[in-house]
């Protein structure tokens, strides 16, 4: 984690949003009914869960310290040395990463068209007809039994933006994320062998 981030989200948490996050019950379809599913299965897509920590992150601005150890005990193929410096990656706490922020509503429609993934995991959304699947708030039905959006997504997303640049122009950021990169994700190139020369190879003595 870059050491700049360290408060940007803490003060902020909210039990609430944690709650419907944890529950599956954000009002954003795919990323509830993936919650369920993990609830259920202990597993899902790599994709899925790259979702489920970008809005945990962005969507509602959750620390990922709290969010982590609670994934952490419904994977059954958890392996911490993986599992922290991913959520710290798509949390976008590392100064060296992209920052990716899902739209959960695209990602729904890309990845469960039909919305045969949700109907499965949300039967409160069984009835409600594919057009409206990804985003039923849009209905007028008002006896829906499914909460709508916790949050806006453009707004949390802009703010997301807002905040990670702010703590980014922070005084030394620079020259914090070139130590944070050395240490952690230098790679150092293998000098290619001269032509002619044949690779050195390891030989035994039979």
């Amino acid at each position: 984690m870059h050491p700049a981030f360290e408060g940007m989200r803490e003060p902020y948490f909210k039990e609430e949003f944690f709650y419907a996050w944890q529950n599956g019950k954000t009002g954003y379809p795919l990323i509830d009914a993936c919650m369920r599913s993990l609830h259920q299965n202990g597993w899902i897509t790599f994709r899925m869960r790259a979702m489920l920590v970008s809005f945990a992150s962005y969507h509602l601005w959750l620390d990922w310290r709290k969010t982590a150890p609670f994934l952490a005990q419904l994977f059954t193929d958890y392996e911490p040395g993986i599992h922290y410096s991913q959520f710290q990656m798509q949390s976008g706490v590392t100064g060296i990463n992209a920052i990716r922020m899902y739209n959960p509503i695209k990602q729904s429609q890309d990845h469960d068209p039909q919305g045969k993934f949700i109907r499965r995991y949300l039967p409160e959304l069984g009835k409600v007809p594919d057009e409206f699947i990804h985003e039923p708030w849009l209905m007028q039905d008002s006896a829906l039994n499914y909460p709508p959006p916790i949050v806006d997504h453009t707004i949390a997303v802009k703010h997301a933006r807002a905040e990670i640049a702010k703590f980014s122009k922070q005084e030394g950021f620079i020259q914090q994320t070139k130590e944070v990169k050395e240490k952690l994700s230098s790679r150092r190139k293998k000098k290619s062998p001269k032509k002619g020369k044949k690779p050195d190879q390891l030989s035994f003595d039979i």
